[in-house]
């Protein structure tokens, strides 16, 4: 029996063709779920998709191109899923990037566009999928989000302001799911490994440097106290813990995935 005890369940992960949802896709695979994904890139999903089926032969793997800001497209997803393999039993919300902004450089859209994205991202999937996670045991939801939601940056203050929010809103949701057995809980990430880095690191100016030093460097500008970035696979493995029957006894909690970085007890 795998660790994770998911084997035969059905997850659901947005944002899945790569970076951290990637790492639970492939997470969940080995662990014998079954896994529907999404994300709004066709190009970038199938390849994801092609990816995964080359190295999970036997997996029961759906992929589909969804907005998670759309409601209907969300709709249609939980319902293929539904279709092909039943009953979500798991839900992992992962969408949306940091937005580089103070308070004085932040504009009225760009407001409106952060704080939509990080409510919505989440609100549309467990509306869509509700139903589906009230009729299963041990049911759960995850939401992967930022240090910056108890830690906030002020060049990045419409983020920060959102991921408090959802911080907040997954704490309020795992105390009105409760009664109906599903589980809500999420996860705080710091500075992890992705492609936003990977082309910061592109447009560096010491090119000297390898992506080893460079982000080691990054680690020590930015105190991380085990002095590396984190490695999408790292995320992965608190949230399938959290999605699991083995956190049978936690909502409303966050994991700290950040290496040190928060400086809060």
């Amino acid at each position: 029996m795998s660790l994770y005890q998911l084997q035969g369940s059905t997850a659901i992960v947005t944002g899945g063709s790569s970076g951290i949802g990637l790492a639970c896709v492939e997470l969940l695979l080995e662990a014998g779920a079954n896994v529907a994904f999404c994300g709004r890139n066709p190009e970038r999903l199938r390849s994801a998709e092609a990816q995964l089926r080359e190295r999970f032969p036997e997996g029961r793997l759906l992929a589909q191109v969804c907005d998670v800001l759309n409601a209907n497209s969300v709709k249609a997803f939980a319902t293929a899923s539904e279709n092909a393999f039943g009953p979500a039993q798991v839900l992992i919300n992962n969408a949306g990037q940091g937005r580089v902004s103070t308070f004085a450089d932040t504009t009225d859209e760009a407001w409106s566009e952060e704080l939509n994205l990080k409510f919505f991202s989440v609100i549309y999937p467990v509306r869509a999928f509700m139903a589906q996670l009230k009729s299963q045991r041990n049911a759960a939801i995850v939401c992967v989000n930022s240090l910056l939601a108890s830690q906030p940056e002020p060049h990045m203050v419409a983020t920060s302001a959102a991921r408090a929010g959802l911080k907040n809103l997954v704490r309020s949701m795992a105390t009105e799911f409760a009664t109906d057995g599903i589980r809500v809980n999420g996860i705080l990430i710091g500075l992890v490994e992705s492609g936003q880095w990977r082309r910061r690191f592109e447009a560096r100016e010491e090119r000297e440097l390898d992506w080893s030093q460079w982000t080691a460097q990054l680690a020590q500008r930015k105190h991380i106290p085990l002095g590396r970035l984190g490695l999408p696979v790292e995320a992965a493995r608190a949230i399938l813990f959290l999605a699991s029957p083995l956190s049978a006894y936690t909502t409303g909690s966050h994991i700290d995935v950040s290496g040190g970085l928060s400086r809060h007890a």
